[in-house]
């Protein structure tokens, strides 16, 4: 009499096995590769001095050029164009490590900013920043 052969099921996971180990050998080369990032952030008592207020300058939709500086009391004054310069000479004279921003309105022309920022660089600025609203 023949016998009923029962019918096996079986996986093999040998190539599996061959994969598993091929990428734990790419980790292990790969990681030593790796540099996370790093912020070295200063300590609070490397900072002896409060950061200089700035002086703003405003350029307005209209064309108005207005002066505001913090460090003396934060008192708005107008400003001609033509007297920006002779105004930025002074200012630097006065206190050389005082940083400006330049606040303009979003309707101004970039060309109104960029020459302010060149009248600043003539007057030997090197601090110089733009003001701007964070988004909502």
């Amino acid at each position: 009499m023949a016998r009923a052969r029962k019918q096996l099921a079986q996986i093999n996971v040998v190539p599996m096995i061959d994969v598993m180990l091929v990428l734990l050998v790419i980790f292990m080369v790969t990681a030593p590769f790796i540099n996370p990032a790093q912020v070295e952030l200063p300590s609070v008592g490397q900072t002896s001095q409060t950061p200089a207020q700035p002086l703003e300058v405003i350029i307005r939709e209209s064309g108005e050029y207005v002066l505001r500086d913090r460090a003396a009391g934060g008192e708005e004054r107008r400003v001609a164009k033509s007297a920006l310069q002779a105004e930025f000479d002074a200012l630097h004279r006065a206190a050389p490590e005082q940083p400006v921003v330049i606040a303009a309105d979003k309707n101004v022309r970039y060309e109104e900013v960029m020459d302010t920022m060149t009248l600043l660089q003539k007057a030997q600025v090197t601090r110089i920043g733009l003001l701007a609203r964070p988004a909502p």
